[in-house]
Formats: structure tokens, C-alpha cells, sequence
């Protein structure tokens, strides 16, 4: 059901020539969304009565927020889809990165990159995947050294705990035999 609001959203979106400005809605509206757990239980209340919810979204989001994306916040309140905003705004975002070709890639390494290696990940994905990427750094200090590159389907694993793994893994198949 997320989906499908989103799409049509991101078609209506698209005709109107507002895809950009409505990209940049669902992003503060998933980030607002995701990070106040009140206001989402609130919103996706089936008890709370839709005229107070709809105060609450002119209250919080009015002038913040593109003229069709309250319109479109609206419509769900009427529809009573709250449990689905959360999905929407997802979807939505990755119509978006679809349509423009964008893809969102996640390094994984025990310590902080530099700018620099950062920038050149960055450039090797986008000329290996042909896309605009956003690269998303992540600090685990458990993968020990090396990286784990995350794009789509595709993870790429050249990090220290996955070789320990990979080598216990065969380790415990090809077990060592004293009598050779």
C-alpha cells in the first residue's frame, strides 16, 4: 500500500514539475517521522480523532512543507492510511533516487575514512555502477580493519572478521586428519 501512494504521488509530483520540492518534503517529513516515536504514535492513533490530527500536522508542518504534500498528508488523515506515512516517505524517496538514478551505497570500516578515500570510494562506485552515489559511512570497530561495501544486491566483504569468518567457516568443513 506504501508503494502505491508513494508512486502516485510521485507521478502527480512529476507532472506538476514539483518532484524535487516534494523529494525534499519526504525527506524531513521521514526524518521528523523517524526520529519523534510520540508524534508517530499520535498520528497512527486510530483513537485520536482525525480533526486533531489534522491540527497537529498544520501545527507542526504548515509553511514547512510544499502546498500538494500537505494536501497529500491530508488525504491520507482521510483515507485513515497513518500506519502507512512512515512506509510512504520511504517509498517516495526511493521513486525519487529510481527515477534520477541515484544509488545509496554504505561503507562499513572500524575507523573513521579520510575525505579523500571517502571521495575516491565514491568515484569508483559511481563509475562501476554508471549512478549518481550517496555514500553512507559507517563506524564499526567489530569488523577489525578493511571495509564492507554495501550497493543494492551486491556486498562486497574485504574486512578482517569476514575473512576470520570465512576461514573458520572452512575450517570446520575440512577438518584436519591426524592419520594422513
Amino acid at each position: 500500500m506504501s508503494g502505491r501512494y508513494a508512486a502516485a504521488l510521485y507521478d502527480f509530483a512529476a507532472g506538476q514539475k514539483l518532484e524535487d520540492a516534494i523529494f525534499e518534503d519526504m525527506q524531513l517529513l521521514s526524518t521528523v517521522f523517524h526520529e519523534n516515536r510520540q508524534l508517530r504514535v499520535v498520528i497512527e492513533s486510530p483513537v485520536m480523532p482525525a480533526d486533531k490530527k489534522e491540527n497537529i500536522i498544520h501545527a507542526i508542518f504548515d509553511g514547512k512543507v510544499n502546498d500538494v504534500t500537505m494536501q497529500f498528508l491530508l488525504l491520507i488523515l482521510k483515507k485513515r492510511r497513518e500506519p502507512a506515512l512512515a512506509g510512504i516517505f520511504d517509498s517516495y524517496v526511493q521513486y525519487y533516487y529510481q527515477s534520477h538514478n541515484i544509488k545509496v551505497a554504505t561503507v562499513t570500516t572500524a575507523v573513521e575514512l579520510d575525505a579523500e578515500l571517502s571521495a575516491s570510494i565514491k568515484q569508483l562506485l559511481e563509475e562501476e555502477t554508471h549512478a549518481s552515489i550517496i555514500l553512507r559511512e559507517v563506524v564499526n570497530p567489530k569488523i577489525i580493519g578493511g571495509l564492507i561495501l554495501h550497493v543494492d544486491d551486491f556486498l562486497f566483504d574485504a574486512s578482517i572478521i569476514g575473512r576470520i569468518n570465512k576461514l573458520r567457516a572452512e575450517f570446520s568443513r575440512n577438518l584436519y586428519q591426524a592419520n594422513f
